[in-house]
C-alpha cells in the first residue's frame, strides 16, 4: 500500500502524534487530508502551510456525535470514498478512581473510545468503497497492561486494541484492514507533566504507526524488548507481574498526580 493519491480521514491532527502523522501523509504523497479537531487556529495554520493539500478542515470535539457524523457526510459528498481513517484523537485523567471526578471520567470514555467506535461506524460504508480502504488505530501501551492509577484511560485504551481486532476480522471481506498502535511514553502536549523524562519522539511514533499501516501490520508495539517482556509477563503470569507494580507503587502514584490532558 502507498500513500499517494489516498484520501485520509485523522482525528486530533493539529498536535502532538497527530500533527506529525498529517506531515508523514504529506511527505508520502497524500493531498487530500480530512482533518477533525477543537483547535480552529491549528486546522487554519496547517491548511496554510500547505496550500498544495486540499484539506477538510471540521472543527469540533469528536466526542459531539453530530461533529462525527458532519465529517462522513462531507466526504460522502466531496469524495465519496475513503482510503484511510486515523483514529488518533485521546485525552487522560490520572489517579486513584474514586478520586476521578465524574465528568472526567465519562469524558474519557467519550473521546478515547465511544468517538472511535462511532466515526468508524459512519466511515465503514466510504472505506469499503475504497480498493485498498485501512483503519490505523492508536492505542497506547497502557492499553496492554493495566497499571495503578490509569484505570480509565488504560481501559478504554484497551478497548481499542479488542475493537481493532474484531474490525480487522470484520471487514477482511471487503479488504479493509486494520492496524492497532500502541505508543509508550511520548513527548507530546498530553505528557508535559513529564519533562525530562527520556521519551520517544511524536514523529517517531507517527513514522512507525504509518509505515505498520502501510505494510498492513497488525500492530505496533513502541518501548522496546523491555514491554515486550512486560507484555509477556502480565499476560503469562500477572502474579508476578502484580509484584513487580508493588515495588513500584508509590513512584507511579507519585507520578501520575495532576497528569491531566482534556
Amino acid at each position: 500500500m502507498q500513500l499517494k493519491g489516498k484520501r485520509v480521514l485523522i482525528t486530533g491532527g493539529t498536535r502532538g502524534i497527530g500533527r506529525c502523522m498529517v506531515q508523514e501523509l504529506i511527505d508520502g504523497g497524500v493531498t487530500h487530508i480530512a482533518i477533525i479537531a477543537r483547535d480552529k487556529k491549528g486546522l487554519k495554520e496547517i491548511s496554510e502551510a500547505n496550500p498544495e493539500v486540499k484539506f477538510l478542515r471540521i472543527a469540533g470535539d469528536v466526542a459531539n456525535i453530530d461533529i462525527l457524523r458532519e465529517a462522513a457526510a462531507r466526504i460522502e459528498d466531496k469524495w465519496g470514498y475513503l482510503d484511510i481513517l486515523i483514529n488518533n484523537a485521546g485525552i487522560v485523567s490520572a489517579g486513584p478512581l474514586e478520586e476521578l471526578p465524574d465528568e472526567e471520567i465519562y469524558d474519557q470514555v467519550a473521546v478515547n473510545l465511544t468517538a472511535i467506535l462511532l466515526l468508524t461506524k459512519y466511515c465503514v460504508p466510504l472505506l469499503k468503497s475504497s480498493e485498498d480502504g485501512t483503519i490505523l488505530n492508536i492505542s497506547s501501551g497502557l492499553g496492554l497492561i493495566g497499571m495503578p492509577f490509569y484505570s480509565v484511560y488504560g481501559s478504554t485504551k484497551a478497548a481499542i486494541k479488542q475493537f481493532s481486532d474484531s474490525m480487522r476480522r470484520e471487514l477482511a471481506p471487503f479488504n479493509v484492514s486494520v492496524t492497532c498502535s500502541f505508543p509508550t511514553a511520548t513527548a507530546t502536549d498530553m505528557m508535559q507533566k513529564f519533562e525530562g523524562r527520556e521519551m520517544d519522539s511524536p514523529q517517531l511514533v507517527a513514522k512507525k504507526s504509518i509505515e505498520a499501516m502501510l505494510k498492513k501490520e497488525l500492530q505496533v508495539i513502541f518501548g522496546g524488548d523491555e514491554r515486550i517482556k512486560d507484555n509477556e509477563m502480565n499476560f503469562m503470569d500477572p502474579k508476578k507481574f502484580d509484584a513487580k507494580v508493588v515495588e513500584t507503587y508509590e513512584q507511579f502514584k507519585a507520578s501520575s498526580e495532576g497528569h491531566k490532558a482534556l
